[in-house]
């Protein structure tokens, strides 16, 4: 029996900047939330349902309605990617009440993201980050906020948007929150 090595197999260090650990992912994922919605609002329209069905539909009754879960998405990205970007976050009403609404947020969120450079993203894993909840006030290093906690708050909205839907029957899956349905 061959023996593997005895020395270690050196650690390979990938470099990732913080742009692009944030920019094009959360682009990618709310226009993959808007082709969800879009296929949800095609749904509703070929089989004569209030979209209201939807938009106020909540997986419990604790819950946030689909309408939040898109607000939420949308505001945890534009947070993120202006926090680390050091920009000011725009700040939109979350007063969406139909599918068009929340794709135009959707669209006003991604607008925000094309507007933001890698140059803006310049020391941003080690930028500090302080979060003021109701409740408490959370402190990051840029990096750990991405990944620790704006990263799994985003997808947990989008996800929940995502879960919405396909429990109310429109015919999604795993490509279409992955890419949009482009993928075949």
């Amino acid at each position: 029996m061959a023996a593997f090595p005895s020395n270690p197999i050196p650690e390979t260090v990938m470099s990732l900047s913080m742009y692009t650990a944030t920019v094009p992912p959360l682009r990618a994922m709310l226009k993959n939330l808007s082709a969800v919605m879009a296929k949800a609002e095609a749904h509703c329209e070929s089989r004569k349902i209030d979209p209201n069905a939807f938009l106020a539909s909540r997986l419990y009754p604790d819950m946030l309605p689909f309408t939040a879960q898109v607000q939420i998405a949308s505001d945890n990205v534009k947070g993120a990617a202006g926090r680390l970007a050091g920009v000011e976050i725009p700040k939109f009403e979350d007063n969406e009440k139909t599918f068009a609404e929340l794709q135009a947020r959707i669209d006003k969120t991604i607008a925000f993201l094309d507007t933001l450079t890698e140059a803006q993203f310049d020391g941003a894993a080690e930028r500090d980050i302080v979060l003021q909840l109701r409740d408490r006030k959370l402190e990051f290093k840029g990096a750990d906020y991405l990944l620790k906690w704006a990263n799994p708050n985003i997808y947990f909205h989008i996800t929940t948007a995502y879960a919405l839907l396909r429990h109310g029957g429109v015919e999604i899956g795993k490509k279409d929150y992955l890419s949009g349905g482009a993928a075949k």
